[in-house]
């Protein structure tokens, strides 16, 4: 990202009647690539890092469903290293309030996964441009969680809880994970939500070499993972509070019209879909909105971008908070 001479913008300061989560995502995305590139350099930088965190949910606490979408539309911009980051503290501000955790702790692991990869910064760009890796990357890849606490150390951070979710984001119950092979009870119910968040996030973002996996899939592949199995209380409120379908999910009716979810709705309810061509292809208004009940409007299956063959801005769908 270019640097500028312009200072950054206050949160929400392009348009205070009504803010955008999606602005102050990208916002928080370029802040955050600035900080972590220089991170080496640094010796003081938990405050703002935290400052950071602090956007990021005030952002998702706006409209947890616009952030959700940003992920699974590509809305926020940067180098890949850096917005996965973004994507997985959403997905982690967004499990953690629905889990009822207290403010400072929901503060703590958005910060922990915004830079639980920094460690590895300077590589990550050139491997997820492929398939494999070389045992010389696979040592760097196996490294990174120790390497990102150190660096995190030498930068000023001190919060031990922080540093121990970042060292641990990738270690599993039985022992089989990295950098260390720790076994559950050591590993953290915090580490084991920002290691399910980074994983869901790492699956349903395209890479150079392979599509994005739909949600449903993604989901389905996390929950089937017998070499990294999941902690089944948290697969469960994983399941239940994002769904197979969340925010920003292409779908296709029964109806055969064609749209996107835009609003999951508590209780077990219908999700709402905002349908966009009907059965035969032809376009429709934004304004098409439907509850996936029912024998038509229930939702047949999630469609990439190229099945959907749909154009729209999230504005059209969720208003001004949707707004660049």
């Amino acid at each position: 990202m270019a640097e500028t001479n312009h200072p950054e913008p206050p949160p929400f300061a392009h348009s205070p009647a009504s803010p955008s989560v999606l602005h102050q995502l990208n916002v928080s995305n370029r802040r955050l690539e600035r900080l972590l590139q220089n991170l080496r350099n640094e010796h003081d930088a938990e405050s703002e890092l935290r400052d950071i965190a602090r956007e990021v949910v005030r952002a998702v606490d706006l409209n947890p469903d616009i952030a959700l979408a940003c992920i699974f539309l590509c809305q926020i911009a940067g180098s890949y290293a850096v917005r996965h980051c973004i994507e997985t503290a959403v997905v982690v501000v967004v499990m953690s309030r629905s889990l009822g955790k207290c403010d400072a702790d929901v503060l703590t692991v958005t910060a922990a996964a915004l830079t639980m990869n920094v460690g590895m910064l300077r590589h990550h760009e050139s491997f997820q441009n492929k398939h494999s890796l070389s045992n010389e990357e696979m040592a760097i890849v196996h490294r990174h969680p120790e390497d990102s606490a150190d660096l995190l150390k030498c930068a000023g951070v001190e919060d031990e809880e922080w540093i121990s979710c970042v060292l641990l984001h990738h270690e599993n119950d039985e022992g089989s994970g990295y950098p260390a092979g720790i076994a559950s009870p050591r590993v953290t119910f915090n580490a084991k939500l920002l290691s399910l968040a980074d994983r869901y996030c790492a699956q349903v973002s395209a890479r150079n070499y392979r599509r994005s996996v739909l949600p449903d899939k993604a989901l389905r592949n996390l929950m089937d993972d017998k070499a990294a199995p999941v902690d089944p209380a948290l697969a469960q409120h994983f399941q239940r509070e994002l769904g197979d379908f969340p925010p920003g999910c292409l779908v296709r009716l029964a109806s055969g019209e064609i749209g996107v979810v835009s609003h999951r709705l508590a209780g077990g309810e219908a999700l709402h879909v905002h349908c966009l061509r009907d059965a035969a292809g032809a376009p429709l208004p934004p304004a098409g909105q439907h509850r996936a009940t029912g024998d038509r409007h229930a939702i047949a299956e999630a469609l990439s971008e190229d099945q959907a063959a749909i154009r729209f801005s999230m504005k059209q769908i969720w208003g001004a908070q949707a707004s660049l």
